[in-house]
């Protein structure tokens, strides 16, 4: 029995350094203009002036969206949505987008990179209602609620009913995907959202 321990404990220290030694990946949300696709991949120029190019899988989704209004928001639907703190202690959208039907996406809260401060909340609808300054969007989601103001101007999308195609990943068509970076500093991703018929990704 001893020596059967032995054996399993020096299997697992040998393990552990393969283990160390696995490629580690972390999400990062890319915005820009499509600057070139080059067979599976993908340049794009960033809002900060640089490029990021990107290698997409080979069965990468194109995605599209379509342009909605406050009252296509039921009570149930699974939006999500960037906001930031106003002046007045409540959030205020920057943007809703409804997720596709079934999606296996988290609800939860959590800091977002579209703007200083921002906030992203993944959740189900459970009201609106009117508000001092547009209307106010009640959502539910994993250990919490909030509430966020949508005004009138705020951009609310959905995805188009039509999936889109690598012929929609046009030069100078503003993207959105999330993508993995190695430690080595490549990016790979399975998805791009992309503008078309004027729509923009808006997160």
């Amino acid at each position: 029995m001893r020596h059967a321990f032995i054996r399993i404990a020096a299997l697992a220290m040998l393990a552990a350094p393969a283990l160390a030694q696995a490629p580690q990946t972390v999400p990062v949300n890319i915005r820009g203009t499509i600057a070139k696709l080059d067979g599976q991949t993908l340049a794009v120029k960033s809002r900060a002036g640089g490029t990021d190019t990107v290698t997409l899988a080979p069965n990468y989704a194109v995605r599209t969206l379509v342009k909605k209004k406050l009252t296509d928001i039921r009570p149930g639907d699974f939006v999500g949505s960037t906001s930031i703190p106003g002046e007045d202690g409540k959030l205020h959208a920057v943007e809703v987008h409804f997720f596709p039907a079934n999606a296996p996406i988290p609800e939860r809260q959590f800091p977002w990179d579209l703007r200083s401060g921002s906030l992203m909340t993944n959740a189900h609808v459970t009201g609106v209602a009117k508000a001092a300054s547009g209307q106010m969007l009640s959502v539910d989601y994993k250990n919490g609620t909030a509430q966020v103001i949508v005004d009138p101007k705020t951009p609310i999308v959905a995805p188009a009913p039509k999936p889109g195609t690598p012929q929609d990943l046009k030069r100078g068509k503003a993207v959105f995907l999330i993508a993995q970076k190695a430690a080595d500093g490549t990016l790979t991703a399975n998805a791009v959202t992309v503008e078309k018929n004027g729509v923009k990704p808006p997160m």
